[in-house]
């Protein structure tokens, strides 16, 4: 039996994920923010008879609330199979964090930054640790710009920029790990799930979700890819790749510019460093 954490397990790919590893019979951990949708996800989860699953709060709206979700879970469990980092956001306007990040930044990429730095040390107790990071085919329109990296320095904002940024901040980030972690018994992959049918679009405005709808997948798909690389003998040999489900899995030639990652850990490690 695997321990699996799961940010954003409630709803979507992250609850369909859950699912296709309890009927594995490992123990998930589903780490949310709406600890009432976190408890309903449980008692449905637990309704399979299979595996074992445990909830946490996870807030990655604030750095100090990631921090403490961290130092519950160093406590309580002696290591961690895998990591997913799942949970994501699109915000139709400018909005901040409680520390006055630009939301997109602070809960998509930085809220998970430190996540993963803080639980590290319990991925490499594992036999075999593996990170899952959820990037996206709109990494491509995305760039490093620390210039935005507050709310209250976001002039000009775009959504599907913003988002599209923070996208390219999850894959340097799994790519720059991927080499720290050469030689270690921890793998650091990315998967662009496809365009899901889920909460993340139902945000959108009527018009652009009608249109964006016509592309929709189910979340089962992209939940049997990650399953795959949580769980295969073959996605244990593999690190620093990028998956995709919908579409060729072709990477931003920005995205394998380590120097560029080197650049965004250099800054956001800066900004989480207090926290760790």
């Amino acid at each position: 039996m695997k321990t699996i954490l799961i940010t954003g397990a409630n709803a979507g790919i992250g609850l369909k994920t859950a699912e296709e590893l309890l009927n594995e019979n490992h123990h998930v951990i589903l780490a949310c923010r709406n600890m009432q949708k976190a408890e309903q996800a449980k008692q449905h989860l637990e309704a399979l008879g299979k595996g074992q699953v445990d909830v946490i709060e996870l807030d990655l709206n604030s750095l100090q609330k990631v921090q403490q979700a961290a130092d519950k879970i160093l406590a309580k469990y002696p290591h961690i199979d895998v990591l997913i980092n799942n949970a994501g956001l699109i915000s139709n306007q400018l909005d901040s964090t409680v520390d006055g990040f630009e939301k997109h930044f602070g809960v998509n990429f930085l809220g998970h930054y430190l996540w993963t730095l803080k639980l590290l040390p319990l991925l490499k107790k594992a036999q075999q640790g593996r990170i899952i990071h959820l990037s996206s085919i709109a990494h491509w329109a995305g760039n490093l710009q620390p210039e935005k990296f507050l709310a209250e320095d976001n002039t000009h904002y775009r959504t599907f920029l913003s988002y599209g940024s923070s996208k390219l901040h999850n894959l340097l980030f799994s790519n720059l790990l991927a080499q720290q972690l050469k030689g270690s018994s921890v793998t650091s992959n990315a998967v662009h799930p496809g365009v899901v049918d889920s909460d993340l679009y139902r945000q959108l405005p009527k018009l652009q979700y009608k249109v964006v709808s016509l592309a929709l997948i189910p979340p089962s798909k992209p939940a049997q890819l990650i399953k795959k690389m949580a769980l295969d003998a073959a996605w244990g040999q593999k690190n620093g790749h990028y998956a995709s489900v919908q579409t060729p899995a072709i990477s931003s030639p920005r995205s394998k510019n380590l120097k560029l990652a080197q650049q965004l850990n250099d800054l956001s490690y800066d900004l989480v460093q207090q926290y760790l």
